[in-house]
Protein backbone atom coordinates (compact mmCIF):
# COMPACT_ATOMS: atom_id res chain seq x y z
CA UNK A 1 0.00 0.00 0.00
CA UNK A 2 1.42 3.07 -1.31
CA UNK A 3 1.65 5.64 2.18
CA UNK A 4 0.57 9.08 1.08
CA UNK A 5 2.19 11.81 2.82
CA UNK A 6 0.27 13.06 5.93
CA UNK A 7 -1.81 15.96 6.57
CA UNK A 8 0.53 17.83 9.19
CA UNK A 9 3.41 16.67 11.52
CA UNK A 10 1.87 12.79 12.29
CA UNK A 11 0.92 12.86 15.75
CA UNK A 12 2.68 10.67 18.25
CA UNK A 13 1.16 7.44 19.26
CA UNK A 14 0.58 6.43 22.55
CA UNK A 15 -1.72 4.16 24.75
CA UNK A 16 -5.49 4.44 23.85
CA UNK A 17 -7.17 6.88 25.98
CA UNK A 18 -9.46 4.20 27.94
CA UNK A 19 -12.82 4.58 28.33
CA UNK A 20 -14.99 3.18 31.52
CA UNK A 21 -18.41 3.76 30.27
CA UNK A 22 -21.05 4.90 32.91
CA UNK A 23 -23.19 2.06 34.32
CA UNK A 24 -20.54 -0.30 33.18
CA UNK A 25 -22.20 -0.31 30.05
CA UNK A 26 -19.57 -1.98 27.30
CA UNK A 27 -15.89 -0.73 26.97
CA UNK A 28 -14.08 1.66 24.59
CA UNK A 29 -10.65 2.56 23.97
CA UNK A 30 -9.91 5.45 21.33
CA UNK A 31 -6.53 5.74 19.66
CA UNK A 32 -5.03 8.97 19.18
CA UNK A 33 -3.16 9.18 15.08
CA UNK A 34 -3.84 8.58 11.66
CA UNK A 35 -6.05 5.58 11.16
CA UNK A 36 -4.07 4.45 8.20
CA UNK A 37 -1.13 4.03 10.98
CA UNK A 38 -2.94 2.87 13.76
CA UNK A 39 -5.59 0.21 12.56
CA UNK A 40 -2.38 -2.11 11.33
CA UNK A 41 -1.12 -2.32 14.33
CA UNK A 42 -4.17 -3.61 16.13
CA UNK A 43 -4.87 -7.01 17.33
CA UNK A 44 -8.41 -7.03 16.46
CA UNK A 45 -7.76 -5.41 13.61
CA UNK A 46 -5.40 -8.05 12.03
CA UNK A 47 -7.17 -11.02 13.06
CA UNK A 48 -10.46 -10.07 11.80
CA UNK A 49 -12.13 -9.84 14.87
CA UNK A 50 -14.76 -6.28 14.33
CA UNK A 51 -18.38 -7.49 13.42
CA UNK A 52 -19.33 -3.51 12.89
CA UNK A 53 -17.74 -0.74 11.19
CA UNK A 54 -19.19 2.93 10.82
CA UNK A 55 -16.84 5.50 9.34
CA UNK A 56 -17.89 9.11 9.04
CA UNK A 57 -14.83 10.44 7.13
CA UNK A 58 -13.51 14.24 6.43
CA UNK A 59 -16.12 15.09 3.04
CA UNK A 60 -12.94 17.01 1.54
CA UNK A 61 -14.76 20.18 2.16
CA UNK A 62 -12.49 22.46 3.23
CA UNK A 63 -13.93 22.66 7.05
CA UNK A 64 -11.98 23.66 9.29
CA UNK A 65 -11.56 20.33 11.42
CA UNK A 66 -8.95 20.07 14.69
CA UNK A 67 -5.29 19.48 12.59
CA UNK A 68 -6.47 17.84 9.55
CA UNK A 69 -6.30 19.12 6.23
CA UNK A 70 -9.35 19.14 4.92
CA UNK A 71 -9.11 20.65 1.31
CA UNK A 72 -7.18 17.73 -0.64
CA UNK A 73 -6.81 17.49 -4.03
CA UNK A 74 -9.06 14.82 -5.80
CA UNK A 75 -7.07 12.13 -6.50
CA UNK A 76 -5.09 12.64 -2.95
CA UNK A 77 -8.63 12.41 -0.96
CA UNK A 78 -9.55 9.18 -2.96
CA UNK A 79 -6.40 7.80 -2.81
CA UNK A 80 -6.59 8.22 0.84
CA UNK A 81 -10.40 7.23 1.13
CA UNK A 82 -9.44 3.92 -0.64
CA UNK A 83 -6.63 2.84 2.21
CA UNK A 84 -8.84 3.48 5.15
CA UNK A 85 -11.66 1.68 3.21
CA UNK A 86 -9.28 -1.36 2.72
CA UNK A 87 -7.87 -1.57 6.03
CA UNK A 88 -11.57 -1.92 7.61
CA UNK A 89 -12.50 -4.30 5.39
CA UNK A 90 -9.85 -6.83 6.40
CA UNK A 91 -10.75 -5.39 10.20
CA UNK A 92 -14.41 -7.40 9.16
CA UNK A 93 -15.02 -10.47 10.63
CA UNK A 94 -16.77 -12.79 8.16
CA UNK A 95 -20.19 -11.65 9.47
CA UNK A 96 -19.44 -8.46 10.05
CA UNK A 97 -20.24 -5.25 8.12
CA UNK A 98 -19.42 -2.01 7.13
CA UNK A 99 -21.17 1.52 6.65
CA UNK A 100 -20.00 4.99 5.25
CA UNK A 101 -21.59 8.25 6.43
CA UNK A 102 -20.38 10.07 2.90
CA UNK A 103 -22.15 13.21 0.80
CA UNK A 104 -22.81 13.09 -2.70
CA UNK A 105 -19.17 13.83 -3.93
CA UNK A 106 -17.56 10.49 -2.92
CA UNK A 107 -20.64 8.03 -3.04
CA UNK A 108 -20.49 6.90 -5.89
CA UNK A 109 -16.56 6.02 -6.13
CA UNK A 110 -16.99 4.33 -2.67
CA UNK A 111 -19.53 1.94 -3.96
CA UNK A 112 -17.48 1.16 -7.02
CA UNK A 113 -14.58 0.79 -4.72
CA UNK A 114 -15.99 -1.66 -2.38
CA UNK A 115 -17.69 -3.72 -4.60
CA UNK A 116 -14.32 -4.53 -6.29
CA UNK A 117 -12.90 -5.48 -2.94
CA UNK A 118 -15.96 -7.78 -2.88
CA UNK A 119 -17.85 -6.75 -0.70
CA UNK A 120 -22.16 -6.45 -0.95
CA UNK A 121 -24.02 -4.10 -0.72
CA UNK A 122 -27.40 -4.69 1.55
CA UNK A 123 -28.48 -1.02 0.90
CA UNK A 124 -27.98 2.37 -0.20
CA UNK A 125 -29.48 4.43 2.75
CA UNK A 126 -29.99 8.34 2.55
CA UNK A 127 -30.36 10.26 6.14
CA UNK A 128 -32.22 13.20 5.19
CA UNK A 129 -32.58 16.62 7.33
CA UNK A 130 -34.39 19.33 6.70
CA UNK A 131 -31.58 22.31 7.79
CA UNK A 132 -29.18 21.95 4.64
CA UNK A 133 -26.35 24.61 3.98
CA UNK A 134 -29.04 27.55 2.03
CA UNK A 135 -27.73 28.51 -1.60
CA UNK A 136 -29.81 30.13 -4.32
CA UNK A 137 -27.66 28.65 -6.79
CA UNK A 138 -28.31 24.61 -7.38
CA UNK A 139 -30.89 22.42 -5.22
CA UNK A 140 -29.90 22.57 -1.39
CA UNK A 141 -28.16 19.93 0.14
CA UNK A 142 -30.53 18.03 2.34
CA UNK A 143 -29.09 14.49 3.01
CA UNK A 144 -26.39 12.54 3.01
CA UNK A 145 -25.70 8.24 2.42
CA UNK A 146 -25.16 6.13 4.46
CA UNK A 147 -24.01 3.00 2.59
CA UNK A 148 -24.40 -0.67 4.15
CA UNK A 149 -22.53 -2.94 2.77
CA UNK A 150 -21.86 -7.13 4.38
CA UNK A 151 -18.55 -9.31 3.96
CA UNK A 152 -21.22 -11.92 3.66
CA UNK A 153 -24.76 -10.76 2.92
CA UNK A 154 -26.21 -14.67 4.17
CA UNK A 155 -24.59 -14.69 7.30
CA UNK A 156 -24.49 -10.93 8.33
CA UNK A 157 -25.69 -10.22 11.80
CA UNK A 158 -29.59 -8.47 11.10
CA UNK A 159 -32.06 -7.88 13.96
CA UNK A 160 -34.42 -5.48 11.91
CA UNK A 161 -36.69 -6.24 14.73
CA UNK A 162 -34.78 -3.88 17.18
CA UNK A 163 -35.16 -1.11 15.19
CA UNK A 164 -38.90 -1.02 13.94
CA UNK A 165 -41.36 1.60 13.44
CA UNK A 166 -45.09 1.63 12.28
CA UNK A 167 -46.36 1.38 9.31
CA UNK A 168 -48.28 3.82 7.11
CA UNK A 169 -50.86 1.58 6.72
CA UNK A 170 -51.68 1.43 10.85
CA UNK A 171 -50.80 5.46 11.24
CA UNK A 172 -52.68 7.07 8.58
CA UNK A 173 -55.24 4.38 6.49
CA UNK A 174 -55.83 2.04 9.80
CA UNK A 175 -55.74 -0.65 7.37
CA UNK A 176 -56.87 -3.79 9.20
CA UNK A 177 -54.38 -5.87 6.88
CA UNK A 178 -51.14 -4.57 8.80
CA UNK A 179 -52.89 -6.20 11.77
CA UNK A 180 -52.60 -9.55 10.97
CA UNK A 181 -49.25 -9.81 8.30
CA UNK A 182 -47.38 -12.40 7.86
CA UNK A 183 -43.82 -11.54 6.84
CA UNK A 184 -42.67 -12.11 10.59
CA UNK A 185 -43.10 -8.26 11.71
CA UNK A 186 -45.13 -7.44 14.82
CA UNK A 187 -49.15 -6.69 13.70
CA UNK A 188 -48.78 -2.88 12.57
CA UNK A 189 -44.85 -2.15 11.96
CA UNK A 190 -42.62 -2.95 9.73
CA UNK A 191 -38.86 -2.77 9.32
CA UNK A 192 -37.62 1.40 8.37
CA UNK A 193 -37.62 2.37 5.07
CA UNK A 194 -34.15 3.24 3.63
CA UNK A 195 -34.76 6.73 3.52
CA UNK A 196 -34.29 8.06 7.25
CA UNK A 197 -35.99 11.20 8.88
CA UNK A 198 -37.99 12.19 11.52
CA UNK A 199 -38.12 13.38 15.23
CA UNK A 200 -34.41 13.51 16.53
CA UNK A 201 -33.09 12.69 13.02
CA UNK A 202 -32.28 16.45 12.03
CA UNK A 203 -28.56 17.64 12.08
CA UNK A 204 -27.12 18.21 15.68
CA UNK A 205 -27.36 21.91 15.92
CA UNK A 206 -28.27 24.85 18.16
CA UNK A 207 -29.69 24.28 21.29
CA UNK A 208 -29.89 20.24 20.71
CA UNK A 209 -29.26 18.42 23.81
CA UNK A 210 -27.12 15.91 21.78
CA UNK A 211 -24.59 18.92 20.54
CA UNK A 212 -20.73 18.82 21.69
CA UNK A 213 -18.96 22.01 21.46
CA UNK A 214 -16.26 21.98 19.12
CA UNK A 215 -18.57 19.41 16.20
CA UNK A 216 -20.79 21.54 13.49
CA UNK A 217 -20.84 17.76 11.69
CA UNK A 218 -21.91 15.83 14.52
CA UNK A 219 -24.41 12.62 13.96
CA UNK A 220 -27.73 11.91 15.80
CA UNK A 221 -27.83 9.26 18.48
CA UNK A 222 -30.76 7.56 16.65
CA UNK A 223 -28.80 7.14 13.47
CA UNK A 224 -26.38 5.27 15.03
CA UNK A 225 -28.40 3.53 17.69
CA UNK A 226 -30.00 2.12 13.91
CA UNK A 227 -27.41 0.97 12.62
CA UNK A 228 -25.54 -0.64 15.77
CA UNK A 229 -29.08 -2.55 17.03
CA UNK A 230 -29.68 -3.79 13.47
CA UNK A 231 -25.92 -5.07 12.48
CA UNK A 232 -24.11 -6.13 16.22
CA UNK A 233 -24.70 -8.19 19.03
CA UNK A 234 -23.75 -7.03 22.76
CA UNK A 235 -20.35 -7.79 23.48
CA UNK A 236 -19.28 -7.82 19.64
CA UNK A 237 -16.35 -5.16 18.86
CA UNK A 238 -17.67 -1.94 16.86
CA UNK A 239 -15.06 0.20 15.14
CA UNK A 240 -14.73 3.92 13.98
CA UNK A 241 -11.86 4.52 12.25
CA UNK A 242 -12.31 8.55 12.58
CA UNK A 243 -14.42 8.75 16.37
CA UNK A 244 -14.93 12.38 16.22
CA UNK A 245 -17.46 13.58 18.74
CA UNK A 246 -17.66 9.89 19.39
CA UNK A 247 -21.14 9.50 18.81
CA UNK A 248 -20.54 5.68 17.90
CA UNK A 249 -18.57 5.11 20.81
CA UNK A 250 -20.99 6.32 23.01
CA UNK A 251 -24.28 4.35 21.81
CA UNK A 252 -22.07 1.32 21.31
CA UNK A 253 -21.31 1.18 24.74
CA UNK A 254 -24.75 2.28 25.88
CA UNK A 255 -25.53 -0.94 24.23
CA UNK A 256 -23.08 -3.06 25.49
CA UNK A 257 -20.70 -3.50 22.75
CA UNK A 258 -17.01 -2.80 22.53
CA UNK A 259 -15.69 -0.05 21.06
CA UNK A 260 -12.25 0.82 19.11
CA UNK A 261 -11.59 4.24 17.90
CA UNK A 262 -9.41 6.21 15.72
CA UNK A 263 -9.18 9.99 16.38
CA UNK A 264 -6.52 12.44 14.44
CA UNK A 265 -6.81 15.20 17.19
CA UNK A 266 -6.07 14.40 20.55
CA UNK A 267 -8.48 17.35 21.79
CA UNK A 268 -10.95 15.71 20.03
CA UNK A 269 -10.50 12.49 21.30
CA UNK A 270 -10.77 13.28 24.55
CA UNK A 271 -13.34 15.23 24.59
CA UNK A 272 -15.35 12.11 22.89
CA UNK A 273 -13.76 10.04 25.60
CA UNK A 274 -15.77 11.95 28.10
CA UNK A 275 -18.79 12.11 26.21
CA UNK A 276 -18.71 8.44 26.15
CA UNK A 277 -18.26 8.32 30.13
CA UNK A 278 -21.30 10.22 29.84
CA UNK A 279 -23.67 7.81 28.16
CA UNK A 280 -26.38 8.50 25.86
CA UNK A 281 -28.61 11.43 25.94
CA UNK A 282 -31.44 9.52 24.26
CA UNK A 283 -30.95 6.17 24.45
CA UNK A 284 -34.18 3.95 23.26
CA UNK A 285 -35.10 6.57 20.54
CA UNK A 286 -34.64 3.94 17.62
CA UNK A 287 -36.17 0.98 19.16
CA UNK A 288 -39.29 3.05 19.98
CA UNK A 289 -41.73 1.67 17.18
CA UNK A 290 -42.95 5.41 16.39
CA UNK A 291 -44.37 6.69 12.25
CA UNK A 292 -42.68 8.88 10.20
CA UNK A 293 -45.64 9.40 7.76
CA UNK A 294 -46.16 12.75 6.15
CA UNK A 295 -49.74 12.86 6.39
CA UNK A 296 -51.99 12.74 9.54
CA UNK A 297 -54.99 9.41 9.72
CA UNK A 298 -57.75 9.80 7.65
CA UNK A 299 -60.79 9.92 9.37
CA UNK A 300 -63.74 7.77 8.11
CA UNK A 301 -61.44 5.30 5.76
CA UNK A 302 -60.45 3.50 8.54
CA UNK A 303 -61.28 -0.36 8.14
CA UNK A 304 -61.84 0.39 4.09
CA UNK A 305 -59.85 -0.63 0.74
CA UNK A 306 -58.53 2.91 -0.01
CA UNK A 307 -58.57 3.62 -4.01
CA UNK A 308 -54.64 3.86 -5.49
CA UNK A 309 -54.85 7.83 -5.70
CA UNK A 310 -55.64 7.61 -1.86
CA UNK A 311 -52.62 5.46 -1.27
Amino acid sequence: MTTLPRTQAEPKRTKPLAVAAKGGRGDARVWVGDCRDVLPTLPEVRNREVRLVFADPPFNWNRAYDQWHDAMPDKEYLDFTYQWLDLCVGALATNGSLWVNIPDDWAAEIVVHLKQRGMHMVNWCIWHYRFGQNTSQRFINSKVHALYFSRDPFTRVWRPERVLEVSDRRAIYGDPRTESKRDGMPAGLRVPMDVWYGRYWGRVQGNNKERRAGHDNQLPEVYLERVILACSEKGDLVLDPFTGSGTTGVVACAHGRRFIGVEYSRANAERAVERIRAGMVRKGTASAPTSTAFHPPRQGLKGKRRSADER
